[in-house]
């Protein structure tokens, strides 16, 4: 493989008016049925996202089409299952590894509509799992609109690391920039894949050990940040270079999303909503974790009183760090997935906490790109939200686990959400597209 993509990347760093085909065809290839299991389709994609941020494709360019071939993907799968039915199976590739179509199989079998939404981030199901739902003759229409959900959320998720690796590279950051990105990337680094590890060893004390590894990286963040200034400066000089009319507009209805107002409101909806049906200790700790954090974010926000940065036409007077939208967000959203996971398999809880991550860092990233942020204020904010999430789940599980919600919980819940959500993205839209226009 190192061979070959080395011998890829110099012909399109040569041709770089193919990057677009490239990104379109390994998007595609990485979500096509039985290819995209053999194919390292996530190495590729990094090289030639990595490219692309180089100063070929815009970062919205490259999302396109990353999604347009995901889509593209998806829509063959789905037809190549719908044709064949259970005679798929005999096809090259399936009839000598049953196991790769009966895992999806069980799969969609067993969560419908929701094995699409979160399958899509799971490797070894993404390419399996639109032909199983052919195979099932599932409504095209009610298909590509999970798709398309689905596809959104990938794009972002697997798209973007690499892009801005190459938009970093190309752009002349401040010295120290490097070293101090590796110092906050590693740390992340590290909660997270002892958070999986230990999730999926089942350790007993796992949630308590995320909140302590959480509250430690806290505290660096609160001790180091004046020490952290190259990481900021470069990060924030990397996004305003890019900069777009659409992506203002984008950027203005996620930031509106996470107003404190806004916020409140939601968090608030949410634990009435548990406690009018009776969903007693998950109402506890969503209210604990939703309230906490909130108490948090405002003490530590005016002891350190950190000022903003200077992007804004008409900078805010209140402090940044740590950011209230980016606490505030995650700790709803890693909330909300935690109560969706309860009962399910590790993999399928953890998949529901990436899920859950994906609108919360769309929130938070939105304050930085509106220059409204530095990113180590969203960062804070964020492991503030975890170490708190964690810590109420720790204390809520200290005897009995978290059951799962029944049905009639969420087909409350959900519609209130989405409800509010859309209601607070459009409602004061005019004012903020004036308020963060540069």
């Amino acid at each position: 493989m190192g061979p070959w993509l080395d011998s890829l990347t110099v012909w399109l760093t040569v041709n770089p008016q193919w990057l677009a085909v490239a990104v379109f065809i390994v998007a595609c290839v990485e979500c096509l049925a039985i290819v995209g299991l053999i194919v390292p389709g996530i190495v590729l994609l990094f090289a030639i996202t990595a490219l692309a941020g180089s100063g070929a494709l815009s970062l919205g360019e490259t999302l396109l089409l990353g999604l347009l071939g995901g889509l593209f993907g998806d829509v063959l799968s789905y037809f190549l299952g719908r044709h064949f039915h259970q005679n798929i199976r005999r096809l090259p590739g399936l009839r000598h590894h049953p196991e790769w179509i009966n895992g999806a199989e069980n799969y969609f079998q067993r969560y419908g509509i929701a094995s699409l939404l979160v399958g899509r981030f799971i490797g070894p199901l993404r390419p399996m799992l639109p032909m199983v739902a052919g195979m099932f003759d599932m409504p095209f229409p009610r298909f590509f609109a999970v798709s398309l959900l689905a596809g959104a959320g990938w794009s972002v998720a697997y798209l973007l690391p690499g892009w801005a690796t190459g938009a970093a590279i190309r752009l002349p950051l401040p010295e120290g920039f490097w070293p101090q990105a590796g110092l906050v990337v590693g740390s992340i680094a590290v909660l997270v894949g002892l958070s999986i590890n230990g999730s999926l060893r089942a350790h007993r004390q796992i949630t308590a050990l995320i909140a302590g590894l959480s509250l430690a990286i806290l505290g660096g963040l609160f001790i180091g940040y004046p020490h952290l200034k190259a990481f900021d400066q470069g990060l924030m000089t990397l996004i305003q270079e890019h900069r777009s009319p659409l992506l203002d507009e984008v950027a203005v209805m996620l930031t509106q999303l996470g107003e404190f107002k806004n916020m409140f409101v939601i968090s608030a909806a949410l634990t009435i909503l548990l406690l009018v049906t009776r969903q007693w200790r998950h109402m506890i700790f969503a209210g604990s974790t939703l309230l906490i954090t909130a108490l948090a974010n405002t003490g530590t926000k005016h002891l350190f009183a950190r000022m903003r940065p200077e992007v804004l036409t008409d900078p805010l007077t209140s402090y940044s760090m740590p950011s209230g939208h980016s606490s505030g967000s995650f700790a709803l959203f890693l909330t909300l997935a935690i109560l969706a996971g309860r009962g399910q398999p590790t993999r399928m809880r953890l998949t529901w906490l990436l899920l859950g991550c994906l609108p919360a860092a769309s929130i938070a990233l939105s304050r930085v790109y509106l220059g409204a942020h530095w990113p180590t204020d969203v960062l804070a904010g964020a492991v503030l939200a975890a170490c708190v999430c964690a810590a109420s789940l720790a204390v809520t599980q200290r005897q009995v686990p978290l059951s799962p919600m029944p049905a009639k919980a969420w087909w409350l819940v959900l519609p209130m959400l989405v409800a509010l959500f859309g209601f607070f993205a459009l409602w004061h839209l005019p004012h903020m597209m004036l308020r963060y226009a540069y």
